[in-house]
Formats: C-alpha cells, sequence, structure tokens
C-alpha cells in the first residue's frame, strides 16, 4: 500500500514529495564522519520515488572522500534533506524528519550504521560515506 507523503527544510524553501511503497525502509542512524554531526535518522527510499516539488535551486550539495554519495541541504536554513548513498547509487536516504506528521521521537529503538567500517579507497584514516 503506497503513501504520498510531503516534506520540506525547516524554511519550506525546499519542498519534496516521497512515496513509501512499505512504510518506512531501514530507518537508521549512521556513525560516519558526517552523519554522526548532522544526527538525522534517515530511511530508505527508491529514486523514482523522491520528488522535488519546489526550492530546487535552494539545494546545495556535499561530498566528501570518493565523492560518489551526495548530500543535499537547504542552503537557507541548513537543513539536511536527502541524500544519494554511495553502497546504494540507485537510491536516496532521506531524513525522515523533513517528512509533515511524521514525528522520529514516536520511532521505536533506531539502530546504526556502522559507516565508520567503510573501507576507503584513497584514505583509511578518515571514516567511511554512507
Amino acid at each position: 500500500m503506497s503513501e504520498l507523503r510531503k516534506g520540506s527544510c525547516h524554511c519550506g524553501a525546499v519542498q519534496f514529495e516521497i512515496t513509501l511503497r512499505e512504510g518506512l525502509e531501514n530507518p537508521r542512524r549512521c556513525n560516519c564522519s558526517l552523519c554522526r554531526r548532522k544526527g538525522a535518522i534517515m530511511a530508505d527510499i527508491d529514486e523514482a520515488d523522491m520528488r522535488i516539488i519546489d526550492g530546487e535551486d535552494n539545494l546545495t550539495m556535499y561530498q566528501w572522500n570518493t565523492h560518489v554519495a551526495k548530500h543535499w541541504f537547504c542552503r537557507i536554513c541548513g537543513i539536511y534533506t536527502h541524500h544519494k548513498k554511495r553502497s546504494f547509487p540507485v537510491g536516496y536516504g532521506f531524513n525522515i524528519a523533513c517528512i509533515d506528521g511524521l514525528d522520529p521521537f514516536s520511532l521505536d529503538e533506531i539502530p546504526v550504521a556502522n559507516g565508520v567500517s567503510l573501507s576507503l579507497v584513497k584514505d583509511n584514516r578518515r571514516d567511511g560515506e554512507e
């Protein structure tokens, strides 16, 4: 049973829709150096099930290390909205706290993905990236 949900950054400059085909898939935190700092709970979605409906020009992208993963943030309020995963490049991870009516504090225990242990091609002293 698919469910269309709307989401946005904090200031509302970025608006998007997601289609949840089977509820929240793989909700998690990640302990890589970036995710550890942003502290968001993420879930997975297929690329075709996420659409930016307004404010795409207000998104800014951040990459590091292998430059495969892409992390998008609102350039106005700084909220992380979604990312293209290095480990699964045909899908996205999205910030569930950006979804209207979805309270991340109401979720049961959230597992932590071990992004630190991902092997890196260039520099083994750095953390991995989701």
